[in-house]
């Protein structure tokens, strides 16, 4: 049975123009990738889970971005996802749009990857051309703030200011403190699919207070009830992983909190009645 699954995913691969690569430096699985339909330098690769001595698919297949550098190296610009067959080719499609929110490099254009500190970097690595000068023009700075310091001291010293004693001083009234009438707490919903690309809003009552479109990204991969299940694959943002969201559901309130954000359709929020 292993076998028919495996043609079928090579099927769907070969049907897709993606090319067989030869030999896999991680693994024992067969590789297949090719070019991204839009964006430049970039490549969709997917480890098949097809194994190259058996011919058997063995695991689920993965799929990811990489970005080819100046030196011809790959970095994964993208988390893999797991997948199966039957829903191979939605996967390609949704990381083929995710490459919309990976950050670029405002210096050189590349697609920025996280490197093994944790830190979201340039793929070309430009800023080891760039820091000399940035560290330059950084003792410049300080420099002229250091003049400036001492210039403002020098007229400070010749022109004091006159200090009004405490007992001539003049304080505003204190206003009394109102209390805040209680609202009638709101739920709110949407609707959301298995697939769906998605990504975070932190909202405050009724007000969006930070829109992480393009830092924050995820597929959905399974919903039950209220619940979603979603494969976060970047947050350059750092969100912690208990504050992104569980539901589609929240309820509106003066305290901060995270909700859901489809990028992939457009969905609205209803008042759950």
């Amino acid at each position: 049975m292993s076998k028919v699954i495996a043609k079928q995913i090579d099927n769907i691969l070969k049907g897709d123009k993606f090319i067989r690569h030869k030999k896999n430096a991680k693994g024992n699985t067969a590789i297949y990738s090719r070019n991204h339909p839009t964006a430049k330098f970039v490549r969709v690769v997917v480890d098949s889970g097809i194994d190259l001595t058996s011919g058997k698919a063995n695991k689920r297949v993965g799929v990811k971005l990489v970005y080819i550098n100046r030196a011809k190296s790959w970095r994964e610009i993208t988390i893999e996802i797991s997948t199966d067959a039957k829903d191979l080719a939605r996967t390609i499609k949704a990381q083929e749009i995710s490459v919309k929110h990976v950050p670029t490099c405002k210096f050189c254009k590349a697609k920025k990857f996280k490197a093994k500190t944790g830190n979201t970097v340039c793929s070309n690595a430009c800023w080891t051309a760039w820091a000399g000068k940035k560290k330059s023009a950084g003792t410049k700075k300080k420099t002229a703030q250091k003049t400036a310091a001492a210039a403002y001291k020098k007229k400070a010293a010749r022109n004091p200011q006159k200090v009004t004693p405490k007992s001539q001083r003049t304080y505003p009234r204190n206003k009394s403190s109102q209390r805040k009438s209680k609202k009638n707490l709101q739920a709110m919903e949407q609707e959301i699919l298995p697939g769906d690309l998605v990504t975070v809003e932190e909202v405050e009552g009724d007000t969006i207070v930070t829109d992480y479109t393009g830092k924050v990204l995820g597929i959905v991969q399974k919903v039950e009830g209220l619940h979603v299940t979603a494969v976060w694959t970047a947050n350059t943002a750092q969100v912690p992983d208990w504050l992104l969201p569980v539901k589609r559901q929240y309820v509106v309130n003066t305290l901060k909190c995270y909700r859901f954000k489809v990028l992939s359709r457009k969905v609205k929020w209803t008042k759950v009645k």
